[in-house]
């Protein structure tokens, strides 16, 4: 509140009853409440009294109304330790700060250096040992391993005579092949310690990281050698530097690790029993350099097992699963043509999870039956198809099935079920005797008109065709643009080439316009013939396709044994099959 009129007014009237003064500022309370200006009643106050205030009237009206008077000094003693803590403290805090940088700075130094440090995992003879027994199925590739593993349990065999260990061994082929699981088998049997790190670990934002780790891995590797250093997918630092330059003139993270690579493969000397092994899914991208005699420069190819490489795998994988007496793994490895280790690791894993979830004490036959359709095929999906649905997919699957039995050289079906699975609404699943590395072109020919079995069939019975041949007609026009662009199966095309490679992607050089106009009308006639092939196929057969479908809309799956006898066919292999193949051979006009 101002001080006059209102603090002197009030004090006049006797409603002071106590002040406090420090200064010229004056605290104090009312006998009774007062409000100023809108504010709400209140006994408590607060003012100032100005310099050219008459101090002695103040204080006579202060005593002639009884007013209590306190006073506090301007200017009050701290205790020593407030006076000491404003002295020093700024002082202090300054230090303190300096001391935190200095160990950020430390820790900031001690991280870049890690940075440089290599990562790879060592596993020691000791600890997880992988042999050449855990390996199965590429037998091939274990014998080129063979002499490496030689060298380094006896190397002085090889140096007496001059011979000298190559640096550098390079496995390639698919994923799932068994690369890694092959080079740790390597260290298993030769009893040596196995450093393991992947090509993309070398790689960091900051440049010369990459480097600085490879420096420091044959570094290790040297100093607990004799050792091997395996290198995973190795394009990933490894691919050709012809296409990596640009702004950077090719002075990246990338190329900078892959000189260093070199670099220390080319260091190594005769008494360095050190080897590299390095692992890629396409050889066909890496630098000449790395290829050349004293790096990589032996080369082991992993390709995917035949039936009984497939078996022994699967005898490897089973070792610690208990199978029922009815279980026959060769039998499992023919139904699984194309499948690699890793496939068929996962085929056992799959199995096995569905034997627990049955209730059973054993894996047996039919969970792996199950486990496979679920891993090509997909897995079940519970949807309601409407009855029509259902007999548009009963026919269109027996279409397919009904041609393979009746096409030569097509490969005998082994199930059929309407049960949708994945995205399809039913599969009819193929799969020859044995292992196929080479393809006739009748045999092409017989794909492409299995392929249209399911459209033929809805195109007889229902009189038009449905979308649920999509997959199908992406398939045979493949084969069809293969069979002509590729492989040279077309009298107007001749044994050239005017489709590019599956890997490349680009059309080869000198291929013009009216080649690929060709390549279209062939593919067209192609399909167009086997189309009508199949049309003529199916009329004549019109019983065993109902009959076919019938079972299937009864039974929902039918096996091998079940189909064929659902069709009137014997099964293929037996005398009376041959009889009716060779009958149908001599009827189909010819493509």
């Amino acid at each position: 509140m101002p001080y006059s009129p209102f603090f002197v007014r009030q004090v006049a009237a006797g409603n002071v009853a106590e002040i406090t003064s420090k200064g010229t500022a004056i605290q104090g309370t009312f006998k009774q409440p007062e409000r100023y200006k809108g504010s709400k009643p209140t006994t408590r106050f607060a003012t100032e009294i100005p310099e050219f205030a008459d101090s002695r009237a103040l204080t006579r009206s202060l005593a002639r109304a009884g007013v209590v008077v306190n006073a506090q000094p301007l200017q009050t003693s701290r205790p020593w330790w407030q006076s000491l803590l404003l002295s020093f403290g700024p002082t202090l805090l300054f230090l303190g700060l300096l001391v935190w940088l200095a160990r950020r700075g430390a820790n900031a130094q001690s991280l870049l250096g890690s940075f440089g440090r290599s990562n790879a995992r060592r596993y020691t003879p000791g600890g997880d040992r992988v042999t050449f027994a855990d390996v199965a199925g590429i037998d091939e590739a274990k014998a080129e391993l063979a002499e490496v593993v030689d060298f380094l349990r006896r190397p002085d065999r090889y140096r007496k005579l001059g011979g000298r260990i190559p640096h550098g061994v390079l496995l390639s082929g698919q994923p799932g092949t068994g690369k890694t699981l092959l080079a740790r088998a390597v260290a298993g049997e030769a009893n040596v310690p196995f450093f393991s790190m992947a090509a993309s670990e070398f790689v960091e934002a900051i440049v010369g990281v990459g480097a600085a780790r490879v420096r420091d891995l044959f570094k290790e590797a040297k100093q607990a050698a004799p050792a091997i250093v395996f290198i995973d997918e190795l394009d990933a630092v490894g691919g050709s530097r012809s296409a990596s330059s640009g702004f950077s003139g090719g002075n990246d993270e990338r190329e900078q690790t892959l000189n260093q690579i070199l670099t220390e493969m080319d260091g190594f000397d005769s008494d360095t029993s050190v080897i590299v092994i390095g692992a890629t899914n396409r050889p066909d991208v890496l630098d000449r350099a790395l290829l050349r005699p004293g790096r990589f420069d032996r080369r082991v190819t992993v390709s995917p097992p035949d039936r009984t490489g497939r078996a022994a795998i699967l005898k490897v994988h089973t070792r610690g699963v208990p199978l029922a007496s009815d279980v026959d793994l060769e039998r499992v490895a023919s139904t699984t043509p194309g499948m690699v280790g890793a496939d068929l690791a996962n085929l056992v894993n799959e199995a096995a999870l569905l034997a627990a979830r049955r209730g059973h004490d054993a894996v047996t036959e039919a969970d792996f039956a199950d486990a496979l359709e679920r891993i090509l095929l997909g897995a079940e999906r519970k949807i309601l198809l409407s009855p029509e649905d259902r007999r548009r997919t009963a026919y269109h699957e027996g279409g397919h099935a009904l041609v393979g039995m009746l096409t030569p050289k097509a490969d005998p079906v082994r199930k059929i079920s309407i049960i949708p699975r994945g995205q399809a609404l039913g599969v009819t699943f193929s799969a020859p005797d044995a292992d196929r590395f080479n393809y006739e072109r009748d045999e092409l020919e017989a794909k492409i008109m299995v392929a249209l079995g399911g459209r033929g069939a809805e195109e007889l019975v229902f009189g038009q065709p449905s979308t649920g041949a999509e997959s199908d007609l992406q398939q045979l026009t493949e084969i069809a643009r293969q069979m002509v662009g590729r492989w040279g199966m077309s009298d107007r095309i001749g044994p050239v080439t005017v489709l590019p490679r599956a890997d490349s992607g680009t059309v080869p050089a000198g291929v013009s316009d009216a080649s690929q106009d060709a390549l279209d009308d062939e593919v067209r006639e192609i399909v167009e013939q086997s189309h009508a092939d199949v049309l003529t196929l199916l009329r004549e057969n019109r019983e065993r396709l109902d009959a076919l479908a019938n079972a299937l809309l009864e039974h929902e799956t039918l096996g091998e044994e079940e189909a064929y006898a659902a069709a009137g066919l014997p099964e293929p292999g037996s005398a009376s099959g041959d009889v009716a193949a060779a009958a149908f051979t001599a009827s189909r006009p010819a493509a």
